[in-house]
C-alpha cells in the first residue's frame, strides 16, 4: 500500500493544502480498498454513501452513515467499503491554528473543560448525525464553487458553527477531547513567531533568532511541524496572500511585490506564475 498524504493529495498544486481550511467531497466507485493515511490536519469526516474502518494505533473504529468522525492528525489505516453504488463521504480539514483561535475566542470554554486522560489518548470522536448535522453537511456542499478567498471566509464561520454546536450537543466530552488536539505551549509559541512574520521582511536565520534556536534547529522544528521545508512554506503562503490582495481588484503588482520580498517586479511575476501557473497581472480572468 501506498501512503495518502491528506489533505495535500487532493490538490493538483500545493498552495491550496496550506489554507487553514479545506472541504473536499470524496467518492469512490468500485470495490472496498485499504488505504494508509498520513493526515497533516485534523478533520471533520461525514460520511454520506458506505461504511467505514478505521484502524489507529490503539484502537479501532467502524461508523456507517448514520454517524460521523472527527480525526485528529497523525497516521492511520482505513477501509472503505463501498454503499450500493459508491463511497462518499465530505471531509472538512482544519488546521491547529482554528482549534488555537477557537479557545481564543471563546475562552471560558476552556475554564469549564475538566481533566480527563482518557480523552487525551482517543484518536477520534464519534459523532451522531442528527438533523443539525445533516443541514451543516449540506450547507457545505453549496459553497464549493466559491473563490478561495470567499471559500475561506466562510468556512472559518462554519468551523466556528460546528464547533459551538458540537459542544452545547456533547458538553464537557467534546470539550476534553477537542482540548486534547491544543499543541504543547512550546510548538504553540513557534508557530505564532512563524505565522505572524510571514508577509515580513526577516530572513530564516532572523526568524529562527526570534525563536531562540539555531537555524538548523529551526529548520528540522519547522519540518516536524509543517512537514514542509521553511523556505518553500513561506513562499508559498506570501504568494497566497499576494493573490489575495490582486484578486481584491484594488492594486496592481507594481504596487506590492516589494511587501512580500522581492527585489523586483520581474522576480514576483515569475515566482507568482511558477506557483499558480498564470501571471499576476492576469489574478482577475481566474
Amino acid at each position: 500500500m501506498n501512503v495518502s498524504n491528506l489533505p495535500d493529495l487532493f490538490f493538483q498544486s500545493g498552495h491550496d493544502a496550506l489554507s487553514e481550511l479545506n472541504i473536499i467531497n470524496y467518492e469512490v466507485n468500485g470495490s472496498s480498498s485499504k488505504n494508509k493515511i498520513n493526515m497533516s490536519k485534523h478533520v471533520l469526516s461525514f460520511l454520506m454513501e458506505g461504511q467505514k474502518e478505521v484502524h489507529f494505533s490503539n484502537k479501532s473504529v467502524s461508523i456507517d452513515t448514520k454517524q460521523s468522525l472527527l480525526i485528529r492528525s497523525g497516521n492511520f489505516l482505513m477501509t472503505e467499503h463501498i454503499g450500493d453504488t459508491y463511497f462518499r463521504c465530505l471531509l472538512f480539514f482544519f488546521s491547529q491554528k482554528n482549534i488555537d483561535g477557537f479557545f481564543l475566542k471563546y475562552p471560558h470554554l476552556v475554564s469549564e473543560i475538566k481533566i480527563n486522560s482518557k480523552a487525551e489518548r482517543e484518536p477520534y470522536f464519534r459523532l451522531e448525525k442528527d438533523e443539525f448535522i445533516n443541514y451543516f453537511i449540506n450547507s457545505l456542499e453549496q459553497i464549493f464553487h466559491l473563490q478561495s478567498s470567499t471559500l475561506q471566509n466562510i468556512l472559518r464561520l462554519k468551523f466556528e458553527e460546528i464547533m459551538l454546536y458540537l459542544t452545547d450537543k456533547y458538553s464537557e466530552e467534546f470539550l476534553a477531547y477537542v482540548r486534547s488536539l491544543l499543541v504543547d505551549e512550546k510548538s504553540l509559541s513557534f508557530k505564532t513567531i512563524v505565522e505572524k512574520n510571514i508577509c515580513t521582511h526577516l530572513n530564516l536565520e532572523e526568524i529562527a533568532f526570534l525563536c531562540n534556536m539555531s537555524l538548523s534547529t529551526f529548520k528540522r522544528q519547522f519540518v516536524q511541524i509543517y512537514q514542509v521545508p521553511p523556505g518553500k512554506w513561506f513562499q508559498r503562503m506570501r504568494l497566497n496572500k499576494a493573490r489575495e490582495i490582486l484578486n481584491g481588484n484594488k492594486v496592481k503588482p507594481s504596487e506590492i511585490y516589494m511587501d512580500f520580498g522581492y527585489d523586483s517586479l520581474s522576480n514576483f511575476s515569475t515566482a507568482f506564475k511558477n506557483e499558480f501557473g498564470y501571471s499576476p497581472k492576469h489574478v482577475h480572468s481566474f
